[in-house]
Parts: C-alpha cells; structure tokens; sequence
C-alpha cells in the first residue's frame, strides 16, 4: 500500500528550464565563455550543480574550476527565480495527498533548494527535503530516496516518485520504486501523466481518490 510520495524538483515541481539556463549562462559568461547548447541544458537540467558546472567547462581548460565555484557561491540566485514557473495544479494536488500520504522531495538541487522552498511557500507541504548536501552521492544513485525511506522506517514498495528525466528512471530503479514520469511521455516508466491532478486517478492513489 502506498504511504509515501516522493518528487523531484527541476521539471516536476516547477519549470526551471529557463531559470536553469539563465543561471548556468550566467556562469559561463563571467569567464567569457559561449552560452550552452540545447544539450547542454538537458544536462545541467537534470544533474547536480558540481557535474552540471564541470560538463559546461569541459571544453574551456583554461577556466579554473576553483575560480568558478568561488563565483557561484557568492552569486544571488534570487534574481533567477524569476524563470521558474510551479506547476499551476501542484498546490491543488498536495491538499489531495497530503492527508493520505507522507510527501517527500529528492533533489539534485543544492544551496538553491531552502530559498525556493520559503519564497513558493512549499516547506509546510513536505514531511522531508533531501538535497545532494544531503548524502554521499547525488541522484542517480539512490542514496537520497534510501535516506527518506529510512526516515519513515518504509520499503520501496510503499513509495512512488515522481520524476521527468533517465537520471530519474536510475534514481529509483536503483531502489527498486515505482516511477511516475511526468510530463514526459518517452521516459520508461511504470505511469505517465502531464499534470499533477491526472495522478490522482492512478491504480496507486485511488484509496486517497475515494476518500470522503
């Protein structure tokens, strides 16, 4: 029985795309380097912030890693959030849940994640926010779901994730949990869906569903 759902951030909760893209654009030109490509977006969408700065430096040798990190950490991100967007139906689906299940977020987000957390107003819906400071390894590996699950003293089969990225479908294959692919039709997974209401329909959440 379902007892717990876990979400990630960049892609589930909100669209960070652009906010992704301003910031990591923004890095790259400090140093005077060309802004990403589209794969590269892709990339630093969906890892955390230590591989995302290193694959967009790649092919800039003469950029000091140190020297980037060093800016990055005295750069505000607030004026990036700007670009994100919530969900417009997440608010609506977690007054759904949250009296049915525990809520949980893994992310490969890092410093950024408490500031979004308190400017959306979100804290007070999650029971648990594991970021990649939070365990020995980011996603894909499944430390950070293993960490929430031993929190609430559960099994993999009494949570579900929602997710939109291949970095998602390896965080919880690793762990042997259900995935919920979301807003990404060609992402293996056990369920698809392109809003957060539409999961409520789900085989998953239909205790929840017929609650009075």
């Amino acid at each position: 029985m379902l007892k717990l759902v876990i979400f990630d951030c960049d892609g589930v909760l909100f669209d960070s795309r652009e906010a992704n893209r301003a910031y990591y654009n923004q890095l790259l030109a400090r140093f005077a380097c060309p802004p990403m490509d589209e794969q590269e977006l892709d990339f630093v969408h969906a890892h955390n912030v230590t591989d995302s700065v290193s694959h967009i430096f790649r092919n800039h040798p003469k950029v000091q890693q140190d020297a980037v990190d060093r800016y990055r950490t005295e750069l505000d991100y607030g004026p990036f959030l700007q670009h994100m967007i919530m969900e417009p139906d997440l608010l609506q689906f977690l007054r759904l849940i949250k009296p049915c299940y525990r809520t949980a977020i893994s992310t490969n987000r890092t410093s950024t994640m408490p500031m979004i957390l308190d400017i959306f107003k979100l804290r007070p819906w999650f029971d648990q926010v594991v970021t990649a400071l939070d365990v020995p390894r980011p996603k894909p590996a499944p430390d950070g779901l293993r960490l929430i699950l031993d929190t609430f003293g559960l099994d993999p089969g009494e949570a579900i994730y929602i997710g939109d990225s291949e970095v998602d479908r390896e965080h919880t294959r690793n762990m042997g949990m259900e995935l919920i692919a979301f807003k990404n039709p060609s992402l293996e997974a056990e369920y698809h869906v392109d809003c957060f209401m539409a999961i409520s329909r789900l085989a998953p959440f239909k205790n929840c569903s017929e609650a009075p």
